[in-house]
């Protein structure tokens, strides 16, 4: 009866977890897509200037780089939690 309240929280701690990862997977998915559709647009116009493609190329590159960090942050967060319910 005592470790009914850590498998609750286990299973609560899961949960939450597939429906992040889910989540963000689709999220991921858009985002990708919309990368893919903005490069196909703008390479075929040669009026964008360099410092333009540049500019793009540079805000892609930070998004892609905050969005693993906020997964990485994320999963170490469910990771910590579920140490905690699981300690003995």
């Amino acid at each position: 009866m005592e470790m009914e309240p850590a498998k609750i929280a286990n299973q609560m701690i899961s949960f939450q977890k597939n429906l992040f990862e889910n989540a963000f997977g689709a999220m991921s998915m858009v985002q990708d897509q919309t990368e893919k559709m903005v490069n196909t647009f703008w390479t075929q116009f040669p009026w964008v200037p360099e410092e333009g493609k540049k500019a793009i190329t540079d805000s892609v590159k930070m998004y892609r780089e905050a969005r693993d960090n906020f997964k990485k942050s994320v999963d170490d967060g469910f990771a910590k939690m579920e140490e905690m319910f699981n300690r003995k």
